[in-house]
């Protein structure tokens, strides 16, 4: 059998990330019938079919998913190798999990302090910060350092980058929407809905991990009475849907990151939860073979600047507690 073109894998691997050959092509900079040719080039070396079309896009067959940490990990390989011999390494990559996450502001205070040549990775549910990270998109990711459906490989080291407070986001009528504060044992008596924790993923760990040991129940399903067509993918649900939900709602409530920018709502009031404070534990990952110059300033600044200081009032998962020590 001949070697496997690096093309057709990079090609392979923006397909499943992207989930349509159109939006594949985008980020490749290819038409899409190039995109589509390098696939099938793929499927014909390998003997089997790794996509299959469904309403939403394309999703992967179960031999794609067997081939997929294989090229990922090739793909870092060969970027790796380029980067080695490369007397000007490029701008510093940051992956960051969305623009609304707090690790987009702190990533921006940090620039306008250092200024350097960065690049900030934005990712999705889909193509995780770990993901971009791991398949050698981004040189640094903002991220859970544990859970998730694949673990950290023991290459990539991490520092905690900031630990961040859940409150409770609740409609007028929530029978919660006029307290200052609830504690934790009170939230057992009530409906906490996450849909963006269905997916398989670190932070749906993290609320498995809240409910283990705090008995407070997360509701993760979909509710397709509530988005109908509009959410038909496997995905987080539309952020702007939740909160005209949660705001309509006499029983739902929802948690908000304390440095998340949640759109505004007129009907949405934020209570802070007490006794203790559940926080996510967002750290700086790595890989501790890339030799990027600007690697070490960034590490340096959130280990210096890590709100230990809260991390005796909060809750976190035990795998966690280490990393995120008091």
């Amino acid at each position: 059998m001949s070697d496997l073109d690096l093309a057709t894998v990079r090609a392979f691997v923006a397909a499943v990330d992207e989930r349509q050959f159109s939006h594949a092509a985008d980020v490749l900079g290819l038409s899409q019938q190039a995109v589509s040719k390098r696939i099938a080039r793929l499927e014909n070396h390998l003997g089997t079919a790794l996509f299959e079309r469904i309403p939403t896009g394309i999703t992967p067959t179960a031999a794609g998913m067997r081939l997929l940490p294989h090229a990922r990990s090739l793909l870092a390989l060969a970027d790796e190798a380029v980067a080695a011999v490369r007397d000007n390494p490029g701008p510093l990559r940051v992956a960051v999990l969305g623009e609304r996450q707090a690790a987009m502001r702190q990533l921006r205070f940090y620039l306008e302090h250092h200024p350097a040549d960065t690049e900030i990775v934005l990712s999705n549910a889909f193509v995780t910060s770990r993901d971009a990270l791991l398949n050698g998109r981004a040189d640094a990711a903002f991220a859970r350092a544990h859970g998730g459906p694949r673990p950290l490989p023991r290459h990539i080291d991490a520092v905690p980058a900031y630990l961040e407070p859940m409150h409770l986001l609740v409609g007028r009528q929530h029978p919660l929407a006029g307290r200052a504060a609830v504690t934790l044992r009170e939230l057992r008596e009530f409906t906490v809905w996450v849909p963006g924790a269905a997916l398989p993923s670190e932070w749906s760990d993290y609320y498995r991990d809240l409910t283990a040991a705090t008995g407070v129940p997360v509701d993760t399903s979909k509710r397709p009475e509530v988005f109908g067509t509009t959410d038909a993918g496997p995905g987080p649900a539309p952020i702007e849907l939740l909160l005209d939900h949660i705001a309509a709602s006499a029983t739902l409530a929802t948690f908000s990151g304390d440095g998340f920018l949640a759109p505004w709502h007129p009907h949405i009031r934020r209570v802070s939860i007490v006794e203790p404070t559940p926080a996510y534990p967002h750290a700086l990952l790595w890989d501790t073979s890339n030799t990027h110059p600007g690697l070490a300033d960034l590490i340096g600044h959130f280990r210096d600047t890590y709100n230990r200081d809260l991390a005796a009032e909060c809750w976190i998962p035990e795998a966690d507690r280490a990393l995120f020590a008091a």
